[in-house]
């Protein structure tokens, strides 16, 4: 095996962390303690402590150290997250290799574009994986239970370094792209345990705790997760995908499995709200709440707040760039006036800044700039895509002349009067229809506003040089289901000007998301076409 150990210098408060050695570092102090809780079959759970998950970290380098692989190879690990799945990333982080993780069963063209951008030396599968044909130049292995299997071992590479650095990638996470092929975030070391630093400086949860993760592993939120609950000592709660979809089994997970916090998009918890709320009430062990990724509608939010009185619920800002940048804990109770949450204050060791058109720091309360991000957590760049990288990174507006950048959120902001920031949407959901400057989400926010709609989407469609048309979707209470277009259109007509007008209105049991729980707007330009 490598002379690489899982702790070597840990004692050594000065020195940089690999991301391995942080998510293990409680093996030492709390060894004995559940690291992680996943279903196994009906109705039972597997516990595996951190001793247990370091010994199978130890077990998965073992398997992994003898097929010659480089520093810096890329490794796409197709899994859900379980302990096993978590063993074989923090292998690769021990042993200096980079993974990828896709998800299960990922679209085969969607694959075959990571597949050929990063040119893996590794392809790891899990239970529950699809079948498709992997490169015979490409490893090929399996993790089952506690062993990983390697079926076929990688073509020969040429070994060039000698030792793994914090600046190294520890995982690349492709997101959607603009130029129709997924775009690759790469995140060192030492941005992802900065970024872990800054958030257990918000003392969110305690060893105490079993923290409940609802977002597959290709989404970064999973890796929030896994470091907000290994990094406290708590215990993290795999949910199993399925179990979103049906609210009485999600609940039941939940309870079965004495969670108390709960971290997810907001729209985990629509179907719950709408057809298991005693379930909900019920959840006598949860004491937090934590959402990102979306607004929560804000209906919806008083509705949980209702059902769960005690619950303490964050608001967690940021972007796969920066794996997120602000907690910022709602308002309890939240006051009736209230029409827009505050994102507060970047985490410790990080800042938020508005920016005008020109770049230009924006330093006057209300004004609406883009979101800007100076951290020691930001991303390194985009995979092989270095005209998006430069894009997407700003000089520091603060000191142009350092040659420190900041990280372009693509997010309008504006700050309070105390210098907390509030989100206003994305900057390229200012739309135009016919010559007047449309934001969607000021249209959305008003339909949020009508009597018992508890969500709300809307989208542009037509030509960027062409009749553009607003449509928008909405989701009513089950007490509401006399609500109609008709109804809705006159309620927007009351504020909004006639441009601003959905041309087209429907009402739908639920919102379609997407396998990471974002709503699918692909899904809802279809129902239109079709």
């Amino acid at each position: 095996m490598s002379d690489r150990t899982i702790f070597p210098g840990l004692l050594d408060t000065g020195r940089e962390e690999f991301l391995h050695e942080f998510l293990l570092r409680m093996a030492g102090t709390l060894p004995d303690r559940p690291a992680v809780i996943e279903p196994a079959g009906s109705e039972r759970y597997a516990v595996t402590t951190y001793r247990e998950l370091e010994l199978l970290v130890r077990d998965h380098m073992a398997a992994l150290d003898g097929l010659g692989l480089e520093i810096g190879d890329r490794v796409i690990l197709e899994a859900d997250l379980s302990a096993a799945s978590i063993a074989a990333l923090l292998a690769c982080s021990a042993l200096g290799l980079t993974f990828v993780p896709v998800g299960t069963r990922p679209p085969e063209q969607r694959l075959a574009s990571i597949m050929r951008t990063t040119e893996p030396a590794l392809y790891l599968r899990c239970p529950g994986a699809g079948d498709a044909d992997i490169p015979s130049g490409v490893g090929l292995g399996h993790i089952e239970g506690p062993s990983l299997t390697i079926e076929r071992a990688p073509a020969d590479r040429a070994r060039r370094r000698r030792e793994p650095t914090v600046t190294d990638p520890a995982y690349v996470i492709f997101t959607s792209g603009t130029t129709g092929r997924p775009k690759g975030v790469v995140m060192s070391h030492r941005a992802v345990t900065s970024f872990y630093h800054g958030m257990m400086a918000q003392r969110l949860v305690t060893p105490d705790d079993r923290v409940a993760n609802t977002s597959p592993l290709q989404f970064d939120f999973s890796l929030i997760n896994v470091g907000l609950a290994l990094g406290s000592g708590a215990a993290l709660v795999t949910v199993p995908p399925e179990s979103l979809r049906w609210p009485r089994r999600f609940v039941r997970v939940l309870k079965e499995t004495g969670a108390t916090q709960v971290n997810g998009v907001p729209s985990i918890w629509r179907p719950v709200l709408r057809h298991e709320q005693q379930g909900l009430a019920d959840l006598d062990r949860l004491r937090g709440i934590l959402f990102c990724g979306e607004d929560f509608p804000l209906p919806e939010l008083r509705h949980l707040r209702a059902l769960l009185p005690g619950v303490r619920v964050t608001n967690c800002y940021g972007s796969t760039e920066s794996m997120a940048c602000s907690f910022e804990e709602v308002p309890n109770p939240l006051p009736a006036d209230v029409k827009r949450l505050s994102i507060g204050f970047a985490h410790k060791g990080a800042e938020m800044l508005l920016v005008d058109e020109a770049g230009r720091l924006i330093e006057r309360p209300g004004l609406v700039g883009e979101i800007v991000v100076r951290s020691p957590a930001l991303f390194t760049g985009y995979w092989d895509d270095p005209d998006a990288t430069r894009a997407a990174l700003l000089p520091d507006p603060v000191s142009p002349r350092s040659g420190q950048v900041v990280l372009r959120t693509g997010d309008l902001g504006h700050t309070g009067q105390r210098g907390e920031m509030y989100f206003c949407g994305r900057a390229d959901s200012q739309v135009q229809i016919r010559g007047n400057r449309v934001e969607l989400d000021e249209v959305r926010h008003r339909l949020l506003e009508f009597p018992g709609v508890m969500a709300a989407e809307v989208l542009v469609l037509g030509p960027a040089d062409g009749d553009r048309r607003l449509s928008a979707f909405v989701v009513v209470s089950a007490r509401s289901t006399d609500v109609g277009a008709a109804e809705l259109r006159a309620h927007c007509a009351q504020a909004l000007p006639t441009y601003m007008l959905p041309s087209e209105l429907r009402v739908l049991d639920a919102l379609p998301t997407t396998p990471n729980g974002k709503t699918d707007r692909e899904s809802l330009v279809a129902l239109v076409s079709g």
